[in-house]
């Protein structure tokens, strides 16, 4: 018989990544900013979704004007919570949380992988609507005219409308989480799931609701 032809097996070696090219950057290595849907249209280019493994990109957005847009939302907030515990009367950060971002991205994680563990949704969709619940879209301003002051309505600027929904979001927590049993954590994570469906039993949702009533009124 005729010695049957052996055939070797070769296996080929993996590509080698291109170095040019980025990999893809999921939120605390878990979620996937790219599959997160803005609704409201008047916030599309003042949300930024940009991907990004930890947020904190150190400040290279001071002293440019209306740069704050392009900072990661998640970070947005996170700034947020450094600034919610200060008095009313301080323009600058010296709350108990201030400086001690590096904590508030660890309390954000957790907060993330709580609602995650509840809802199996990407949590950055649930804090993404949750802004967008908040944001209120009309205010009143106050107008002189002939020595008399009077309140109008006025239309609220996008930039505006996602740093008042910020703060309403971490200050509800933070008011929350005071003389509660629950954690911060735990209140965070209430307050995000009641105005992610804009539940009126959220802080957030009632001042909103609040504050375009007034407007209403000032027609």
């Amino acid at each position: 018989m005729a010695e049957e032809e052996k055939t070797e097996v070769v296996e080929e070696a993996p590509p080698e990544p291109d170095p040019h090219v980025a990999p893809d950057l999921l939120l605390f290595g878990k979620w996937d900013s790219t599959a997160v849907e803005i609704k409201d249209i008047g916030l599309v280019r003042y949300i930024s979704l940009k991907p990004v493994l930890i947020p904190h990109t150190a400040g290279r957005h001071a002293h440019k004007r209306f740069h704050k847009s392009n900072v990661p939302i998640v970070e947005r907030f996170v700034n947020k919570l450094l600034n919610a515990g200060r008095r009313k009367d301080k323009k600058t950060r010296t709350g108990r949380n201030a400086g001690k971002k590096l904590n508030a991205i660890h309390t954000l994680k957790r907060v993330f992988e709580i609602i995650n563990y509840r809802t199996g949704l990407n949590p950055m969709q649930v804090l993404v609507t949750a802004i967008e619940n908040s944001a209120p879209s009309e205010e009143t301003t106050r107008i002189s005219y002939g020595g008399m002051a009077y309140p109008r309505s006025v239309d609220v600027a996008p930039q505006r409308r996602i740093d008042l929904a910020l703060k309403y979001l971490s200050v509800g927590a933070t008011r929350s989480a005071h003389k509660n049993a629950k954690s911060f954590e735990e209140c965070l994570v209430d307050e995000l799931l009641l105005a992610y469906k804009g539940d009126p039993a959220s802080f957030a949702v009632a001042r909103k609701e609040e504050r375009e009533r007034v407007a209403r009124s000032a027609r």
